[in-house]
């Protein structure tokens, strides 16, 4: 057998090892050829998008690449750990450290080479329905035909294969200070009892408290401005909590001997200090990307909702006109394609008038034309009598001026001053800013106006099915500038604009939280050979395979959910946080998407254990 061949078997024997590895190595390489797709695809690449979508493919492969170079280097980390004790038997046996060095240099670009070949294949399988996939997404009006992406699949082997290349030089270099002596012991030097600094243990609360208490209290643009401090406060606070605070809530839960000796705790207790104290490190990773998963992608589709449900308060009419002065060309022929288009449509127009109060331009509407227009839209009408004044300020949205036009007063040319005294709530004149609204008598006494605005609007009775297609004829039709909008029309390019974003923040997003999920696989497999001897002691002395299981299950839950809990904590504060920038509540788009995740986690911990039991109860039996 050559060496070669020797280097071979070494992974096909540790396969359980290598599984997770190369499955996630091979859809991040997926991943990577994918956004190669969209980036090379010719209809992409043309004039009519500008180049857009295509530079954020590119971005994003870019960004995959990176965390794909510290994840790979992460794993193989990982795998060296637990084959220390391999590695010390294979010196014993006369092989050099060169020649180690040389073993793992093979292994780790043999996988490479498979992961990157697969992940290649595996994107051409799956290329036509994510090629479908994202013209529904990006709201492509061209059809993604299929192609024989070349450049692609070059880019997507060549960059690989030079960082397997890279990782695989920079792992070997690492082993020439390994010692005979530590390979062979490995893990099993004692460490003695993990023990917690109370002043850090303090400083974790202190911090993760601070962080999460100024993230929830400001408002607007002060999320922004305390958004990099808060970051670095809760980032300080989460390495603490898993290096300092949970081996102190430990140590405290063992000393409690009613708790410590009910049952299994103490099986499950007992090395729990050493476990969270030597997983730290991996469990603060894994609830750092996770979160920035959460986040990321949270925040991506809440500004989404945030964005095509303000186009709708602020536009309750089906179709709105805007002018200076009446263009009876343009409202001709609106009216044409409409009818067209078979839209029945009820239709209100108004001079809105606008006047100085204080230092501003103030809307001042007289009672009958906010009433027309909020009849059209299913609004109450209202009754302003002679010599009062009410502000309307317009629902769903705060524009910041109704106390300052609560203060204010009007004087019409009688001399007589009005004075606001009701605040109403409505959707029924353009929402621009908070506005006045005085009977028609009062109006009619008011000096002239230092503007006046056109405004049309027109709301669609029958035919709603036939709207977006109007609103587009509408636009493609009228000459610009023109000021003709359309709430559907608006939603469809803020989603054709957004949706490559969408689409790239989703992918990188699970991207991180499959390497997150394999980051846990790496850990808790690199225990496995001294899990199977520790239960296979215990056994003897009568552990039944009910307990062994239930212990099992407690252990591998804490070490998958300890991380994702912290994250989860973690990105519910931070779209909170987003939320009260916006001013708008995205409590339905937090809940769906740490929800998503939290099962998708689940399914994979009920796989992981299932084998990990597995593989534990073939070992006592």
């Amino acid at each position: 057998m050559t060496f070669r061949q020797f280097a071979l078997k070494n992974v096909t024997r540790n396969k359980r090892l290598y599984a997770a590895y190369f499955l996630s190595s091979m859809f991040t390489v997926m991943v990577f050829f994918t956004f190669s797709i969209f980036a090379f695809h010719p209809e992409l690449r043309g004039e009519s998008m500008n180049g857009y979508v295509s530079q954020g493919m590119y971005i994003s492969a870019g960004i995959i690449y990176i965390f794909s170079f510290f994840f790979i280097l992460y794993s193989m980390s990982s795998f060296l750990q637990s084959r220390k004790k391999e590695f010390g038997l294979l010196m014993i046996q006369g092989m050099s450290m060169k020649q180690i060095r040389w073993l793992v240099f093979l292994e780790n670009m043999f996988l490479g080479f498979l992961a990157t070949v697969g992940g290649i294949l595996m994107g051409l399988v799956f290329a036509k329905v994510i090629l479908l996939l994202a013209e529904n997404v990006l709201i492509i009006e061209e059809r993604l035909n299929f192609y024989l992406p070349v450049e692609a699949a070059l880019l997507t082997f060549l960059s690989f294969i030079l960082l397997f290349f890279v990782i695989s030089l920079f792992i070997s270099y690492i082993l020439r200070s390994r010692k005979l002596i530590d390979l062979i012991k490995g893990d099993k030097k004692s460490k003695g009892e993990p023990k917690a600094n109370v002043p850090l243990t303090i400083t974790a609360l202190i911090l993760l408290g601070a962080g999460y208490a100024v993230a929830l209290l400001v408002e607007g643009l002060m999320v922004v401005a305390v958004m990099a401090p808060v970051i670095l406060v809760v980032t300080i606070g989460t390495y603490l909590l898993f290096t300092q605070l949970s081996v102190f809530i430990i140590r405290r839960l063992k000393s409690k001997e009613g708790f410590f000796w009910f049952k299994t705790n103490m099986l499950l207790f007992s090395d729990l200090s050493f476990r969270m104290k030597d997983n730290a490190r991996t469990f603060f990773m894994v609830a750092m990307v996770s979160t920035v998963a959460f986040s990321a992608i949270g925040t991506l589709f809440g500004f989404q909702t945030y964005l095509t449900a303000g186009t709708k308060i602020t536009n309750p009419n089906t179709f709105t006109y805007w002018g200076y002065e009446y263009d009876e060309k343009d409202i001709v022929l609106i009216n044409n394609v409409l009818q067209d288009e078979g839209i029945e449509t009820k239709q209100e127009q108004v001079t809105l008038q606008y006047f100085t109060i204080g230092e501003d331009w103030i809307l001042i509407a007289k009672e009958s034309d906010f009433n027309r227009f909020a009849g059209l839209i299913g609004e109450e009408k209202i009754n302003v009598p002679d010599g009062q004044l009410f502000v309307a300020e317009f629902e769903g949205v705060e524009f910041g001026q109704t106390e300052q036009l609560m203060e204010q007063t009007i004087r019409l040319d009688s001399d007589k001053v009005l004075k606001p005294n009701e605040l109403i709530y409505s959707r029924a004149l353009p929402a621009t800013d908070s506005y006045y609204i005085v009977s028609d008598h009062d109006h009619e006494q008011l000096p002239d106006p230092i503007d006046e605005t056109i405004f049309h609007a027109w709301q669609a009775t029958d035919g709603e099915e036939s709207v977006f297609a109007a609103a587009e004829r509408i636009n493609n039709e009228l000459s610009p500038p023109h000021a003709f909008t359309s709430s559907e029309y608006e939603m469809y390019e803020i989603n054709k604009a957004y949706g490559p974003v969408l689409f790239v923040g989703l992918f990188i997003g699970i991207v991180f939280f499959v390497s997150a999920g394999s980051f846990l696989y790496f850990r808790l497999y690199s225990d496995l050979d001294d899990d199977k001897q520790k239960f296979r002691s215990i056994s003897k002395m009568g552990l039944t395979d009910k307990e062994l299981k239930k212990v099992l299950n407690r252990q591998t839950m804490l070490l998958f959910f300890a991380p994702i809990a912290v994250a989860l904590i973690h990105g519910a504060v931070a779209l909170t946080a987003l939320s009260h920038m916006f001013h708008y509540n995205l409590f339905k788009e937090s809940v769906m998407v740490l929800s998503v995740f939290l099962a998708i986690q689940v399914i994979y911990f009920f796989i992981v254990r299932f084998y990990y039991t597995k593989q534990i109860q073939a070992a006592i039996q």
